[in-house]
């Protein structure tokens, strides 16, 4: 080779090297390529090891048997913290609203394109049909502490609204259509977590986790107008779908609003207004289900019966539902829409087996349902570590738990459980 095409090569090549560092130091090239990288390495990996032939149940619990509903018992473990409960003048009866109602909002988000947006993308929507000024980046940057975060808790979306955008939001569980009308009808859009079976990242149609605004209603139609991050603006909502979407996740649903208007969104919700009688609505409710069902929607419904166990403070109680509910999954056909991601959503189980003595299955179920379900080597599901280290801590293995708090802290930086955990231990990282 002559010394002029040397030089020419070495050139080509140096030219080569510079923009493809360029490229690869771009976050938005990063997030793209990324993206497809992701897709196209999980698609292998689902192939490979498809997540939902993991069973769910351990030597603790036995598919046979006849149903047996836990009699609710308050437990006398110390509760973890919580909000002060929100009360108001309670109202008679509830005004008659119209067969139809919309709320104009302006403001559309899209989840597509960035990694588990569907929360931040919601609530931006809402918020900026109070007057605030961003972004469902912004929103992003608050509540997704780690690029590939596996999951945005309600209470995160809550901690946000009041902290960064100086607005209130409510969270209430067991809601039903009426409640939803009546809150619309009222002026406020209504955020609802559901679980939808969606195509994903990797192509398959299987069952996730996800937020919807719902800011319309038509009687005469039957359906809800959604402000859809995943599908499209003024997305017809039909009322049966969502209710079978909504039971997934305890028909949770949550209401922004100013400080000023608390009463009246209070006042909206009749006894639901108080969160512990909120939480026995909700149980009763759950147990009516799980008579009137089968299958998945079975499962969801003595699922729900623990969570809001959980959440009274019966962990007793509630274990024993968890115990009946992941035995009812393991009887589901083995599809890819059977809802085997549900630890990364919804971690009563976990607290119902730490605060029972239970740390084996608190392990097992973090590890195996839920940390090892991730696709993509990044299970940024701090909650998972957390109580995998809280546990791993109980039965004695100090070092292996301090590791899995420090790794909770990488997904999720100042994620004060785990701070608190380590600081009980001495430790100050």
């Amino acid at each position: 080779m002559s010394k002029r095409w040397l030089i020419i090569t070495i050139a080509i090549f140096t030219a080569l090297t510079v923009l493809s560092y360029s490229l690869l130091l771009n976050p938005t090239f990063q997030e793209k390529l990324g993206w497809h990288l992701m897709q196209w390495t999980g698609r292998v990996r689902v192939l490979l090891n498809p997540p939902q032939e993991v069973a769910f149940s351990s030597d603790q619990i036995s598919s046979e048997g006849t149903l047996i509903i836990p009699s609710p018992q308050i437990a006398s473990m110390t509760p973890e913290p919580t909000r002060p409960l929100q009360t108001a003048t309670p109202t008679a009866t509830l005004a008659p609203i119209p067969l139809a109602y919309t709320i104009d909002i302006d403001t559309y988000f899209s989840q597509h394109n960035r990694w588990n947006y569907c929360g931040p993308a919601n609530l931006a929507m809402v918020l900026s049909y109070w007057g605030w000024e961003g972004t469902h980046d912004d929103v992003a940057q608050g509540v997704r502490t780690y690029n590939k975060d596996k999951n945005i808790m309600p209470y995160e979306l809550q901690d946000y609204s009041e902290e960064e955008a100086g607005l209130e939001m409510l969270i209430r569980v067991g809601g039903d259509l009426e409640t939803l009308k009546h809150i619309i009808a009222a002026g406020f859009p209504v955020i609802v977590e559901k679980g939808p079976t969606f195509r994903d990242i990797n192509y398959n149609i299987t069952w996730m986790g996800h937020y919807q605004v719902l800011n319309g209603y038509n009687d005469a139609e039957g359906y809800f107008i959604a402000q859809d991050s995943y599908i499209e603006p003024d997305y017809i909502q039909p009322y049966d779908t969502l209710l079978s979407e909504w039971r997934s996740f305890n028909y949770l649903y949550m209401v922004v609003y100013p400080s000023n208007k608390k009463n009246d969104v209070l006042n909206l919700l009749g006894s639901n207004r108080d969160i512990n009688q909120n939480y026995q609505n909700a149980l009763n409710k759950a147990q009516e289900e799980i008579y009137q069902t089968d299958g998945v929607d079975q499962f969801f419904a003595m699922f729900n019966y623990g969570t809001n166990l959980v959440q009274l403070r019966d962990y007793s109680g509630a274990a024993q539902a968890y115990d009946q509910a992941f035995a009812m999954y393991d009887a589901l056909p083995n599809d890819s829409t059977i809802p085997y991601r549900i630890l990364w959503y919804e971690t009563g189980p976990f607290l119902a087996y730490y605060y029972t003595g239970r740390y084996s299955d608190v392990i097992e179920k973090a590890t195996k349902n839920s940390i090892e379900m991730v696709r993509d080597d990044e299970p940024a599901l701090e909650e998972s570590y957390y109580w995998r280290g809280m546990a791993e801590i109980a039965m004695g293995r100090k070092d292996d738990g301090i590791d899995d708090l420090y790794t909770c802290l990488e997904y999720h930086q100042d994620f004060q459980p785990c701070l608190d955990a380590l600081h009980s231990l001495g430790i100050y990282p």
